[in-house]
Formats: structure tokens, sequence, C-alpha cells
């Protein structure tokens, strides 16, 4: 083999391997999850409300695995469904939903430079408690 072949089997290699690369970014973004349309029933934690809070509460420095702010972390399900804070069926009584309304306490994401969550986020959270803030 001459050294121009292997120069570009090796050029579209790279090539290759950039798009391949470049296209791989799962990043979602505030704008992102802020297009996502949650269903008002049958509301999946995976599919819905994760994403959310990746993007909206864990992603912010606040309420990851490292930060725990308040001691919480909403990463995983297993993190986030504590009683008094998600009780699943009670809405009423979960104390998440009354930060993400301001419901006696400061809203939560605070208000800064990230968004707020949309009326829609609050919904299916809601909803997703109300149906028993199932691992689905």
């Amino acid at each position: 083999m001459n050294k121009k072949f292997l120069y570009n089997i090796l050029l579209a290699s790279f090539f290759l391997l950039s798009i391949v690369f470049i296209s791989c970014d799962d990043t979602i973004t505030n704008s992102d999850i802020d297009n996502i349309n949650i269903p008002s029933k049958n509301v999946s934690f995976a599919k819905y409300i994760q994403p959310v809070f990746n993007v909206k509460c864990a992603t912010s420095g606040c309420h990851d695995d490292i930060t725990m702010a308040s001691g919480y972390s909403l990463t995983t399900w297993s993190n986030a469904v504590i009683p008094g804070i998600v009780d699943p069926f009670s809405v009423e009584t979960s104390s998440l939903v009354w930060r993400i309304e301001a419901i006696g306490a400061p809203i939560m994401p605070p208000i800064g430079p990230k968004p707020p969550l949309t009326l829609n986020q609050i919904k299916g959270i809601k909803t997703w408690i109300s149906e028993g803030a199932e691992n689905n």
C-alpha cells in the first residue's frame, strides 16, 4: 500500500469518527426539556420526570448526589421518593409539590439563571405522584 492510500484511509476514518462523536451528544438542555409535552395520564418517571429533575434540579449543582441541597438528591427514583417529600398517591402531602408551587415555602427551583419549571412540568410531576410515583 502506498502512503497516499493510507493517508486517505486515516483521513476518512477520522472524518467518520468525528461524525459519530458529534452526533452522539445526548445532552438535554432547558429548551429541549421545556418543549417536551408531559401527558395528562400514565406519566412515566424515566421518560418525563427524571429528565426534568436532571435538567432543572440536579444539574444546577443543587440536588445532585454530591451537593444534595437540603440533604436531598433528585438523581434517581429512589432518591426522589422519600416519605414526606414525595408521598405516592398524595399530591397534598408531598412537600416537593409545595416547593415547586411555592406553597408556604420559596419556589424551587429558585428564580435565577435557569428557567423555572413550566406549568406542564408541574402538572406532570403532580400527575406522576397522584398515579403512585412509580419507578416506570
